[in-house]
């Protein structure tokens, strides 16, 4: 099992769902970073369940900074961060061991592991262990923000109510209002642009009635970031970034700038024309979402990300049992997300920015994120 991400700045997970805690493990950031403390915890709470459209798993996530940080900055050793599970239920699992829960890793993981896995809860695979990547992350994006690079995620899609689209912003004039966004982003828990929020519950609200879930489209936009990042072929910064996201396990599809709708385009729409505003070398479209060749040219990366319906329902579905081998009918207890699109958003933009450290750690050296 490979659970470490990274060249230069290298994210490790640990943990599992029902364990006694998850963790990260960050190597690599130089010394002299700032750590705050009450910012990671922020960050945390807006992964947090908080109502109705979440799980009823109430975790505090009181995480502790055990290594790589003294006096509120980084050492340059190892950092490693735990975060205790409080709020576990785990019998609700053993009436179903061995039944491979519909979209789930459960059957994989049996026939890779040969039955040594924590079955409970997902085990390691369980979206539990992204508390973590969050807590990591909180580093990375303070790191990130001191020079200038800003990271958002947003709700764009949710049974079919759509938000601000931050593609339509790729222009010299787009630049500022998008800033803007970023920073009501920052402050929201519910991370949406326009007056939405009630809508997109009332979706979700709707599938957790019927007992059901529902997925939806998220978009993140990365301003700040210099031209020049990235290695075609393998390493190109569309290569990266995709690479990490699609660790997440809600996460089945990923689109740069207009993406699919690139094929219902001509040339002539789709190509990014060039420009010069105030001394730099912009585009007046972003199309490409601020990518060329795998490099980027400066202008906002955006990208979206198709997130999955949670696949814990409480309908009942038919599965296997993989010890006895037969046919069976799946009715599934305990507590789940009737959607995690909201919870996802914070996740995403935390492993961005631990990957977009080790991108610049790689291009300018580890000294740069001081």
């Amino acid at each position: 099992m490979k659970n470490s991400i990274g060249t230069n700045v290298i994210l490790t997970l640990f943990g599992e769902s029902h364990g006694p805690a998850i963790g990260a493990v960050i190597d690599g950031l130089a010394a002299g970073i700032p750590v705050d403390e009450a910012f990671i915890a922020s960050q945390l709470a807006k992964r947090r369940p908080q109502g109705p459209v979440d799980t009823a798993r109430r975790e505090q996530d009181r995480f502790q900074v055990l290594s790589g940080v003294f006096g509120g900055y980084t050492t340059g050793s190892p950092i490693c961060i735990v975060i205790p599970n409080e709020d576990v239920r785990s019998a609700d699992y053993e009436q179903d061991k061995g039944l491979a829960r519909p979209s789930h890793a459960d059957y994989v993981a049996q026939v890779k592991y040969g039955g040594f896995q924590d079955y409970r809860g997902g085990g390691h695979f369980s979206g539990r262990v992204t508390a973590a990547i969050v807590a990591a992350g909180a580093i990375a994006l303070k790191a990130l923000d001191a020079k200038g690079i800003r990271i958002g995620t947003h709700i764009l899609e949710c049974g079919g109510v759509r938000d601000a689209d931050f593609n339509a912003l790729g222009s010299p004039d787009g630049l500022a209002l998008l800033d803007s966004y970023l920073d009501a982003l920052n402050g929201k828990n519910f991370p949406v642009v326009d007056d939405i929020e009630e809508a997109v519950t009332a979706k979700i609200l709707d599938a957790k009635a019927d007992n059901d879930s529902i997925g939806g489209i998220i978009q993140t936009a990365i301003t700040g970031l210099e031209p020049g990042l990235g290695e075609p072929w393998f390493d190109s910064l569309e290569g990266v970034l995709s690479k990490a996201l699609f660790a997440i396990g809600g996460i089945k599809g990923v689109e740069f700038g207009s993406g699919f709708g690139f094929a219902s385009m001509r040339g002539s729409e789709a190509n990014d024309a060039f420009c010069v505003e105030d001394g730099r070398v912009l585009t007046r479209t972003n199309h490409n979402g601020g990518v060329n060749g795998g490099i980027s040219n400066g202008m906002p990366v955006v990208f979206n990300c198709a997130v999955k319906p949670t696949p814990s329902i409480s309908k009942e579905q038919q599965t296997v049992n993989y010890i006895t081998g037969q046919n069976q009918a799946l009715n599934l207890k305990g507590r789940h997300d009737p959607a995690i699109i909201r919870r996802i958003c914070i996740v995403v933009s935390s492993l961005m920015a631990i990957v977009l450290c080790d991108v610049l750690a790689g291009a300018r050296g580890a000294d740069y994120l001081k």
